[in-house]
């Protein structure tokens, strides 16, 4: 898809006269006397399949609001960590456009700030007249912080929400008390000798009258609640965002979200006896190294204890949904709900989020309601949907100018019933790793998935036959490779160019996504160009598509 400039997919006040009619009102902002409000709700580290109905995960907060808005089924992350994907939801960008590609608190982050001239969606609201608060994690920058980007900051003290200060290289004194040997390890836990033992999952006593009272998380979103009268009472339109830990690792909640549960048993996800044999081999380390210790019983736990603490961010961003409509402006205002990336929850026998490339940790919720906005609610729309596409939507909502190009299209004439013309037919994703530097991109399209690993094999998949990507057809014959070798006279006029073979159908596809990959590559400034016999991996270069 070419890079797209701001109102280029219709813009916000170019809706039809039928769609306004039938928004009532829409975005006449003339008529309403002000423009919408925007509430902002992100939950960190959330599956988007935990959003769908027939998940498992108890949502009953979140099944009202989708039925009031429009669920966006297949919305992605262009990066499997907080820091980059957060920085793209901020400024309508990808990661090789605004320089953040891990995690900026590390001693071996690429970048700890955004590039020079990258602007977020909160300075042009902020210039506009837009007032502006922020609650809770921020982690997009070091030395930036969410008053250095136009919001009130609600956070006692911001950098208590960075976690930077302490160096990651003096954290190995923790571990000590970890390194005695144990006869016995306990349920759920993980043992890393010298590194600290994981205890994945676990459960505390409620703290209060519904269990989450005095934990950060309803701390940040009390914050917000209290925040919102204030706004609402004001003059002038307003943005609250409010971000909270929401089901990141380690899975620990009050036992009152956990006993939601008692009456439902998890089941291990479709591809979790995939053995990795085809996959790269950072993938089968993190498999076998950590997560085999971890029995069959103790996976169905560990999912449930996820659930349950999505179901307690359920619960909370209920606090801010009956705050937005006992302040009289719901009908007026955009509700966001949508997480920064997602987490593997057992899929392929792996937890968290990082370097393998399965949809779980890259797939993200998205439901967004806005009564004045939205026809026919209660919809699900298919189509993909970036995290880069959250500003340009923003942005256009509020009838406001970008204060730089972005990557992303407005999702807004989809919340009229719309369909845009070219709209994206491919996820495209920017991995660099974390502080284990690896270099992988994905283009995925409704049929196929590639993924493109500079530190291993490449992986195809046909998600038509493979939804639960098990089976890499992209994986080579290293047998027949290797007894080519042992001959001793080279491949001669017998080589396989490209490497590996493929069959000629999926010679095509491979050939398609790599053309897909390197005009995005051009298009998005990537920095994966470099012919260097040593770093040109990807099995068709560039010449191939531009």
């Amino acid at each position: 898809m070419t890079r797209r400039t701001f109102f280029q997919t219709t813009g916000a006040l170019a809706a039809s006269e039928a769609a306004l009619a039938q928004t009532s009102g829409g975005q006449r902002q003339a008529a309403s006397g002000r423009k919408p409000n925007i509430l902002i709700f992100m939950p960190d580290q959330q599956n988007g399949a935990t959003v769908l109905p027939g998940s498992g995960c108890i949502t009953p907060n979140l099944d009202r609001f989708a039925s009031q808005g429009v669920r966006f089924t297949h919305t992605f992350c262009p990066a499997p960590h907080c820091c980059p994907s957060r920085a793209s939801f901020q400024s309508g960008v990808y990661p090789s456009e605004h320089g953040i590609f891990n995690n900026v608190d590390t001693d071996t982050a690429i970048h700890a700030n955004p590039y020079p001239g990258v602007k977020f969606f909160s300075e042009a609201l902020h210039g506009a007249g837009y007032q502006l608060s922020y609650s809770g994690k921020w982690h997009v920058a070091r030395d930036q912080f969410p008053e250095d980007r136009g919001w009130k900051d609600l956070n006692p003290k911001s950098k208590a929400y960075q976690p930077g200060g302490r160096r990651k290289r003096d954290t190995w004194a923790d571990a000590r008390t970890e390194m005695q040997e144990r006869q016995a390890r306990r349920a759920g836990e993980v043992l890393r000798p010298g590194w600290g033992n994981l205890q994945l999952y676990g459960a505390f006593p409620p703290r209060g009258p519904h269990g989450y009272e005095g934990i950060s998380d309803y701390e940040i979103v009390h914050r917000g609640v209290e925040a919102l009268p204030g706004l609402a009472a004001g003059s002038a339109p307003w943005c609250l965002m409010v971000s909270n830990s929401g089901g990141h690792d380690r899975y620990v909640v009050p036992q009152n979200f956990i006993d939601m549960y008692r009456s439902r048993t998890a089941a291990l996800p479709p591809s979790f006896r995939d053995t990795l044999e085809d996959k790269p081999r950072i993938y089968q380390r993190m498999r076998y190294q950590y997560w085999s210790q971890i029995s069959d019983d103790e996976v169905r736990a560990s999912i449930t204890h996820y659930w349950a603490k999505l179901t307690m961010q359920d619960a909370l961003f209920g606090l801010l949904l009956d705050a937005l409509e006992k302040s009289g402006q719901a009908d007026n205002t955009i509700v966001i709900y949508v997480s920064d990336h997602g987490d593997y929850a057992g899929a392929h026998g792996v937890w968290a989020k990082g370097v393998p490339s399965f949809r779980e940790a890259y797939h993200i919720p998205c439901i967004i309601r806005w009564p004045r906005g939205t026809v026919r609610p209660g919809r699900n729309v298919e189509a993909f949907v970036s995290t880069v596409d959250f500003a340009p939507t923003i942005l256009d909502a509020a009838g406001v100018q970008p204060l730089a190009p972005m990557s992303g299209s407005s999702l807004l004439p989809w919340l009229r019933g719309e369909t845009p013309a070219n709209w994206k037919d491919a996820v495209q994703t920017q991995l660099n790793g974390v502080e284990l530097y690896y270099t992988q991109r994905i283009v995925m399209t409704k049929e196929h998935k590639y993924v493109y690993n500079g530190f291993d094999f490449d992986e195809l998949y046909d998600l038509r036959q493979d939804p639960h990507e098990i089976v890499n057809l992209a994986f080579p014959d290293v047998k027949r490779s290797r007894a080519r070798v042992e001959e001793g006279n080279g491949l001669g006029n017998r080589p396989d160019v490209p490497w590996p073979p493929l069959a000629p159908d999926l010679a095509e596809v491979r050939r398609d996504m790599l053309e897909r990959m390197w005009k995005f590559a051009r298009e998005h400034k990537d920095q994966i160009f470099n012919p260097y016999l040593t770093v040109a991996m990807a099995p068709l270069g560039p010449g191939i598509g531009i």
